[in-house]
């Protein structure tokens, strides 16, 4: 009866266990996710706006901005229905007004290419510290063309520390759902005889239906107590069993526990056990004892 209900027991845990650290998973990485994409459209409606404003500079109130491209992380364009005229100061105040709107937006780098090649028709980068801007050809008014523009934003500390946390974050997980699953392992099935209450320990055998413990061909009985405690680490060898789960499942039905009865029966049944040197139980400091059995 113990026994099933131990096994149950881990097997609960077992499965409680990955449950749970599949779903801390799961919710950082939406939560990620979905902070992301929170993100990239705000910053998309940003640069929707620079397009609205720059089409307005150069008198066009008609056409429209078509929808912003992302074409690589942290890198987009912004594309226009019609050819378009721009003054590069114009351009740059625009950027640098709505861009601060932007609390991702740190660094960054706009090209304006041509649309028959992509070659550069204008550039300029811009840091948060002033002194770093790259800034050229400022008042040369830009012949109407066909125009994108490029802006190439540097990683944020923040988005990347974030991105390492979460990383970490999962790495360290696994690890643990790693280490905690090997702990809460079901063990093997017990055999026919260890399941009708007969073990063996080198000279040392042990009858649990008939209360029998033989050491060295001597045959000892053992009390009921003495017995389901014995039982109890037969099914563990070389396992730490917990104090509080030897007292429960031996007194359970009992009432009142007495600490010192479970030191009393450990004493007794070391007595019985201490003329085969290769089987003893120790204690386990802090956590409770072991039956440990030499090979």
């Amino acid at each position: 009866m113990h026994l099933s209900r131990n096994l149950l027991s881990v097997k609960l845990k077992y499965w409680l266990g990955l449950a749970v650290l599949l779903s801390i998973a799961l919710i950082c990485v939406a939560f990620n996710r979905d902070n992301d994409d929170f993100e990239t459209a705000r910053r998309e409606m940003i640069l929707r706006r620079i397009g609205h404003e720059l089409l307005l500079q150069s008198g066009d109130k008609t056409s429209r901005v078509l929808p912003v491209k992302k074409s690589a992380e942290n890198e987009y364009q912004i594309r226009f229905e019609k050819d378009l005229t721009f003054q590069p100061d114009s351009l740059i105040k625009i950027t640098q007004r709505l861009l601060a709107k932007d609390p991702l937006a740190g660094d960054y780098v706009v090209n304006v290419l041509n649309c028959s090649d992509s070659s550069v028709a204008y550039g300029y980068a811009i840091a948060k510290n002033k002194k770093d801007d790259i800034v050229a050809c400022r008042g040369r008014k830009q012949p109407s063309a066909c125009y994108k523009i490029n802006i190439k934003f540097k990683p944020s500390g923040l988005i990347t520390a974030k991105k390492g946390y979460v990383l970490g974050g999962l790495s360290f997980l696994a690890f643990v759902g790693f280490v905690f699953l090997r702990s809460v392992k079901p063990r093997e099935n017990p055999t026919e005889k260890e399941q009708a209450g007969n073990f063996t320990w080198g000279s040392t055998s042990f009858d649990a239906k008939l209360r029998k413990l033989m050491v060295n061909g001597k045959t000892t009985d053992l009390t009921g107590t003495e017995t389901r405690l014995l039982r109890i680490f037969a099914f563990s060898p070389n396992e730490t069993i917990e104090r509080s789960r030897l007292q429960k499942e031996i007194w359970e039905d009992e009432g009142v526990v007495v600490g010192r009865s479970l030191d009393m029966f450990i004493s007794k049944l070391r007595k019985k056990l201490e003329p085969d040197p290769n089987i003893s139980i120790v204690v386990v400091r802090g956590k409770g004892y072991k039956l440990e059995i030499s090979a």
